[in-house]
């Protein structure tokens, strides 16, 4: 019997990973928000840093070879520097729960939550920064885990609520693929890039080739030819305030260096839907979660391991057209959007 095609799961977006929730804040005011990926349990957790001016929390923690090998969720957020606060309010929550790592098994000895956190440049997009020592990160930190759930918002929510794809607008997108044979994986993405997601001169995605059923447009990839250096609708020579952040998941059994891994193929879905990419004042950051639902099939490993890296980074690409697809302008602004192209 022939094995099932592949196919984008029921709501196309990384929480049709089971066992795993989406919740996001934004504060329309500043221009800026946070996205939370939040496991039901700890989940193995990996990360790959590309990008040349990163901002992250915690991913020292995650190379195989240290003592937790359990996240218990992973924060994206604006604000550079100052987003990073966004963990705290989500560790606070969870710690008041009773969820997070425990050094001691004593009554008076906190859980230490495992939060691995990433940040994008959305400071200089106009918005109101004047926050003086009350940066808002905390507090939509901990609005976006309570909020957490299956279904959320793309375009401008969450941690790409002040984000900008090149001269659009940027946006959190996300997807999924079902394998025929019944596993899952999943991409959620905050777009912020430097390089342009669309081909110069016209609206065609760079990741066209990988939509599936019309999901940015159904443009398809006419149109998708550069010449060397031509960027189209990149940031200007100079604009140093960019970074891409992602989160790919899947239900199979992962170790540390497995995650590891598919971390490392997905950064490819990145390469395939933005140019320039990876550039030395990008942040660009791809961590990798696995929530363990299925076994890894261990007469296959590898292969397996291989099979969700490609599929991580289709997923991670067509999630950064659909960033673009649905981001819409701030209010009262002029800002442009993908669905203003000619």
């Amino acid at each position: 019997m022939d094995t099932p095609a592949a196919a984008p799961g029921r709501r196309n977006l990384i929480t049709d990973v089971p066992g795993l929730a989406v919740g996001q804040a934004h504060d329309a005011a500043a221009r800026t928000g946070v996205t939370v990926i939040l496991p039901d349990t700890p989940a193995v957790c990996a990360v790959d840093v590309r990008g040349g001016a990163p901002g992250t929390r915690e991913t020292d923690a995650l190379a195989p070879d240290t003592l937790v090998e359990a996240v218990d969720a992973v924060v994206l957020s604006g604000g550079s520097v100052y987003g990073l606060a966004a963990a705290d309010g989500v560790t606070a929550w969870l710690g008041a729960q009773g969820r997070g790592y425990r050094l001691a098994d004593r009554d008076d000895v906190p859980a230490a939550p495992v939060i691995p956190s990433a940040i994008l440049f959305d400071l200089a997009n106009r918005g109101d920064k004047a926050w003086g020592e009350e940066p808002p990160y905390r507090r939509l930190g901990r609005q976006a885990a309570t909020a957490a759930g299956q279904a959320f918002d793309l375009g401008a929510a969450g941690a790409g609520y002040g984000a900008m794809a090149g001269a659009l607008k940027g946006g959190v997108g996300s997807a999924s693929m079902v394998a025929g044979d019944g596993f899952t994986v999943g991409a959620l993405v905050a777009v912020n890039c430097w390089g342009s997601v669309v081909a110069p001169g016209g609206r065609s995605f760079w990741a066209a080739p990988f939509e599936v059923g019309g999901e940015f447009g159904g443009l398809g990839a006419a149109g998708r030819v550069a010449a060397p250096e031509d960027w189209g609708l990149a940031k200007a020579p100079g604009a140093a305030r960019n970074t891409t952040i992602a989160c790919v998941a899947t239900d199979v059994a992962l170790t540390p260096a497995q995650a590891r891994r598919v971390a490392v193929m997905a950064q490819d879905g990145l390469a395939r839907a933005i140019r320039p990419v990876h550039a030395p004042f990008d942040g660009d950051v791809v961590f990798a979660i696995s929530t363990a639902r299925r076994p890894m099939p261990r007469d296959a490993s590898a292969y397996a391991v291989a099979r969700l890296g490609s599929l991580a980074a289709d997923c991670l690409a067509r999630a950064v057209a659909r960033a673009v697809f649905e981001a819409t302008a701030w209010p009262g602004s002029d800002v442009r959007c993908w669905r203003d192209l000619g």
